[in-house]
């Protein structure tokens, strides 16, 4: 069974920096992962993707340039450096997996099938 944990996250005031974890158990290999966001009443948002190899990368626009996806395949775990956090970022961010083999990103939720239990990312302006 795959199971994703999370870590990371907290309060921060507008214009600080968090990093996101994400450890990966259960896979038996590497897969493409992702990062999402949700805030109440909204669908999961797409924030960034990375390929199994980490060579290709793709962010959100509303990210692009403040936050960076990143992955450790020795050890298991996916990152998500945020940096000049805005008002806007608050919201439960989840990470995501799939058991595709190609080395691909992929922006959709539904190209996922697990995910992490979600992290509150809450900043103050």
């Amino acid at each position: 069974q795959v199971h994703l944990v999370q870590s990371g996250g907290g309060l921060v005031h507008a214009g600080g920096s968090l990093r996101l974890s994400c450890q990966v158990s259960g896979a038996g290999s590497i897969y493409p992962m992702a990062w999402f966001r949700q805030t109440p009443g909204d669908e999961r948002a797409f924030v960034a993707a990375i390929s199994r190899s980490g060579l290709r990368t793709y962010h959100a626009e509303s990210v692009k340039g403040r936050f960076t996806i990143s992955r450790d395949n020795a050890k298991d775990t996916l990152y998500l450096q945020m940096n000049s956090l805005k008002s806007e970022d608050t919201a439960v961010y989840y990470c995501a997996t799939n058991r595709k083999y190609s080395d691909l990103y992929y922006t959709e939720s539904d190209d996922y099938d697990y995910w992490g239990q979600g992290t509150q990312v809450t900043v103050s302006s």
